[in-house]
């Protein structure tokens, strides 16, 4: 069960650098593996996507690609990060971010002023994918249970920890080189609840599905 922990936590940190139909594979690959040792609900979990989805599409359907605009969701609150041209433009986003279904919060953290760089972009990505390696080597929590989002070197924490996983994954992003700032969104429960929910999740992971019915028999047609 470590084995796959780890191994499920490793190729989570890789995701944020791959790119094009690799990252639609590799994501398919994992999904079903992460998902099972994700302190939300399943139902949160899908919830979370959707608010994603739906976000970005009512926003590139607003700006178009005047803004750079990262929409990320987790336990249905959702942080909004990137850079968009004016603090008008800022204050529409979160209004139409906060008018999708199922959102119960909103951290509006879009820079005002130019767009960041492609090169930017991939530094950025890169920082995500060292601070997730450093949550693996430090072998203080599962990184699965911290999502990390990198916007011009500030680095955002989000997940549901107890307060020695938040001051542990806090520490290690903010001594990761490449970081110039962490912001901490993170919910912090008490111990017994983080355990509480990942007992929860090695059951619902541990589950197997009910065995099919056994077809009805057949009658052979009677012999006339």
């Amino acid at each position: 069960m470590k084995k796959l922990i780890l191994s499920a936590a490793l190729l989570a940190a890789a995701l944020p650098a791959l790119q094009g139909c690799v990252t639609a594979v590799a994501t398919g690959v994992t999904v079903g593996v992460l998902a099972a040792f994700d302190r939300r609900p399943l139902t949160t979990q899908t919830d979370d996507e959707a608010i994603e989805w739906k976000a970005a599409s009512r926003l590139a359907d607003k700006f178009g690609k005047e803004n750079h605009i990262n929409v990320t969701s987790f336990n249905r609150k959702v942080l909004i990060s990137g850079e968009t041209v004016s603090e008008d433009n800022k204050t529409r986003i979160g209004e139409i971010v906060r008018g999708v279904d199922n959102v119960q919060g909103i951290w509006n953290e879009i820079y005002v002023g130019p767009s960041s760089s492609l090169s930017g972009r991939s530094t950025d990505t890169y920082v995500t994918s060292k601070v997730k390696a450093r949550f693996v080597d430090s072998g203080q929590f599962s990184a699965n249970h911290v999502k990390v989002v990198t916007e011009a070197g500030v680095v955002f924490l989000l997940g549901i920890v107890n307060e020695r996983e938040a001051q542990a994954a806090v520490q290690i992003a903010r001594t990761t080189t490449g970081v110039r700032k962490v912001v901490n969104v993170m919910e912090v429960v008490s111990e017994s609840e983080t355990k509480r929910l990942d007992s929860s999740a090695t059951s619902r992971s541990e589950a197997k599905p009910a065995p099919a019915a056994a077809p009805a028999p057949v009658e052979a047609p009677a012999a006339r």
